[in-house]
């Protein structure tokens, strides 16, 4: 184009550099949640694997469960917080339309001059995050890039709705991308299918919470119909996770790590096994504790799998998540 000068396209690879956690210090046990939905441990643990989770308290705000997770991951990465270039933040828990608090996380943590902005893709934020970071230093406008899952869905989940007041959690991960020896982060699959718009959705709009002549008003609850989720996930993801290997140029035999968003064991044994996963590859189940912390999952998983002595630096790990809109999104990484 006349008057741009061209600017030249970096062949360099990208990898996940580092990768930190928060997880909120209250522990929620089933016991505490059975009451409001008349149920039992034992019937939460057969529909959803889900022993206990993790609630924030008043003090662990999506901001401060970021800066912690992030600033482990920067620590484990080699580098300084300076030297961040785009800070990326995956969530729906985040209060304020604007501004997005990738701002204030990028300034607590010492980076204001790094791009920063919020991505809006529900449990399949994070994987959107890491591919668009990964797409920025393979291009050369970042060096460094931060993506941070980080969710606090306990404020938004209705305790007595029988379908999600078991499910969801709090929690923050945080990887630092940057370029690498070999390729690190394998091409992205991702796409949505907004037909499914209303099987995980607010309940409420703004303006339906504002309008509403109650003096109780509270924050729009999420709602999920899970046997319709259930299917699509199972089917659809199931050939995403395929495409996704293809793309990546391995096979199920090649990986060591099996790492989906954590949205309910039964799914997550129900794509190993449509995908036929050889007895080698360890599958992350961290729902089983953590719950369902939406963007937040997947880091989380993999920081579980690192403690658990189940992940290890130089493993191939095929990601994959799925959430409200449908969105989705998948790709093949190497372990830090």
């Amino acid at each position: 184009m006349a008057g741009l000068a061209a600017q030249p396209i970096e062949t360099r690879y990208s990898g996940i550099l580092g990768l930190g956690s928060y997880r909120p210090s209250r522990v929620v046990p089933n016991s505490e949640v059975v009451g409001g939905i008349d149920s039992s441990d034992e019937w939460i643990q057969q529909r959803s694997g889900i022993v206990e989770r993790r609630w924030a308290t008043e003090d662990e705000t999506v901001q401060s469960m970021s800066v912690a997770a992030s600033r482990d991951a920067i620590e484990r990465a080699g580098i300084a917080a300076a030297q961040i270039d785009c800070v990326i933040v995956a969530t729906v828990s985040h209060m304020m339309q604007t501004p997005a608090v990738a701002t204030l996380i990028a300034h607590e943590l010492g980076t204001d001059k790094a791009a920063a902005f919020d991505v809006s893709a529900a449990c399949a934020g994070f994987c959107h995050g890491l591919a668009l970071a990964s797409d920025m230093v393979r291009a050369g406008s970042a060096k460094y890039a931060l993506v941070i899952g980080v969710e606090r869905l306990s404020e938004q989940t209705d305790p007595t709705d029988r379908g999600t007041a078991f499910i969801f959690a709090d929690g923050a991960g945080a990887v630092v991308v940057g370029p690498t020896e070999e390729q690190g982060i394998g091409p992205v699959v991702w796409g949505s299918d907004g037909a499914q718009y209303d099987l995980i959705r607010s309940r409420q709009d703004w303006r339906e919470v504002l309008a509403a002549e109650k003096a109780d008003q509270q924050l729009p609850h999420l709602q999920m119909q899970g046997s319709a989720v259930f299917r699509w996930a199972v089917y659809e993801m199931a050939k995403v996770a395929a495409e996704t290997l293809d793309r990546s140029g391995i096979t199920v035999d090649d990986l060591d790590l099996f790492v989906p968003h954590q949205a309910n064991m039964r799914i997550t044994d129900a794509m190993a096994k449509s995908l036929k996963l050889p007895a080698h590859v360890k599958i992350a189940r961290d729902i089983a504790r953590q719950g369902n912390t939406s963007a937040a999952s997947i880091p989380l998983a993999l920081q579980a799998m690192y403690d658990d002595g189940e992940a290890h630096s130089g493993d191939l790990a095929l990601m994959i998540a799925f959430g409200a809109g449908l969105a989705y999104a998948a790709q093949v990484v190497r372990v830090p």
